[in-house]
């Protein structure tokens, strides 16, 4: 490796943990307000029965996806 390639990496592992400390305070910040819908969206099943629980988040993983989407999408398009 060259010293060039090791200092876009550096940056890249900065750049990625700088994004992890926005997103955990952002995740922190989100479990303090009461009542999101998230996670009882329409779409998101849910079964019981005893003692095991089965849940699948569809409509929040539409919508995760679908909001996460448009941010690359942005981000790439203000930085080319």
């Amino acid at each position: 490796m060259t010293q060039g390639s090791l200092t876009e990496l550096g940056r890249w592992l900065l750049l990625m943990g700088v994004v992890l400390i926005v997103l955990g305070g952002v995740l922190l910040l989100l479990g303090r307000l009461p009542h999101l819908p998230i996670g009882r969206l329409p779409g998101d099943f849910s079964w019981e029965k005893g003692n095991i629980r089965l849940y699948f988040p569809l409509g929040t993983m539409l919508l995760v996806s679908l909001v996460l989407t448009l941010l690359l999408n942005l981000l790439l398009r203000l930085f080319r």
